[in-house]
């Protein structure tokens, strides 16, 4: 008497070696999600950030009594009403400003092509000695390269 071999034996060593080879791929995707979420939650969070208060209103040109145009282009120069001056100067002129009675609005434009490092920088030295009032005029040349 033949003793019959169970399912699992007959799935593992096919009796007919022609067959269509039939694979179970359900456990490779279970082991591939399991990892993905193992790498999603090992991912550490964002630790920095610029806090920046946008205008919420829009801005009348006519109504802003004295304007400062801040510009940075992509050779990391910072331009202050179309000078030159470095984070430690740009700090003094906003400090300058910012004791003022009426305190003037900062135009913000950096191009659209500067380092991210140096325009954090400047809106840091901004941020740091008083600057309250910064606008982002030309916003506009931003939107596609998001």
């Amino acid at each position: 008497m033949r003793k019959r071999r169970s399912q699992f034996h007959r799935s593992i060593f096919r009796a007919d070696p022609n067959g269509d080879p039939e694979i179970n791929t359900t456990p490779l995707i279970d082991v591939m999600l399991v990892m993905l979420v193992m790498l999603i939650i090992t991912i550490p969070p964002p630790t920095h950030s610029v806090d920046i208060t946008l205008p919420a209103g829009t801005v009348d040109p006519g109504s802003v009594l004295d304007e400062n145009r801040v510009t940075i282009d992509t050779a990391d120069t910072i331009r202050w009403n179309g000078e030159a001056v470095d984070l430690a100067q740009l700090g003094q002129l906003v400090k300058v400003a910012s004791e003022r009675t009426d305190v003037p609005t900062l135009m913000f434009e950096p191009e659209a092509r500067a380092r991210y490092l140096r325009v954090d920088e400047a809106i840091g030295a901004i941020r740091r000695n008083g600057g309250a009032k910064i606008a982002f005029p030309g916003i506009h040349q931003y939107g596609g390269m998001i």
